[in-house]
């Protein structure tokens, strides 16, 4: 019987595969989901660089950053530093984590804000 672990795994390798397959050598907007905080990172795969990175914990406030509001902060904020770097076009990496909650509304916010993806 599969544990959760496990699903997540497959999904996360799942989800990384078609990625490769997709990329065209644009740079990779990775999520990661923490029980108190969210981050996220564009990642050139070629180069293994970290283009740009921000997280819940950068905003400066004592809210919470498990929340909803807090991870579009945090897609606002990442879609921010990687236009300033150059990077408009990525794709998009949501893991293991199902495209829902904390990780669609980072998406959407870094969409409104100039990514494409």
């Amino acid at each position: 019987m599969a544990n959760h672990q496990n699903l997540f795994e497959r999904r996360r390798r799942r989800t990384r595969h078609r990625l490769s397959l997709l990329a065209n050598g644009r740079p990779r907007l990775s999520v990661f989901r923490s029980g108190k905080h969210i981050y996220a990172q564009v990642i050139d795969d070629a180069a293994h660089l970290t283009i740009a990175s921000a997280s819940s914990m950068d905003s400066g406030k004592d809210g919470k950053g498990y929340n909803v509001d807090a991870a579009g902060t945090v897609g606002k904020l990442i879609a921010e530093r990687a236009l300033a770097k150059g990077v408009k076009q990525v794709i998009f990496d949501r893991g293991g984590y199902l495209y829902h909650g904390r990780v669609k509304a980072l998406a959407e916010a870094a969409r409104e804000s100039g990514l494409e993806f």
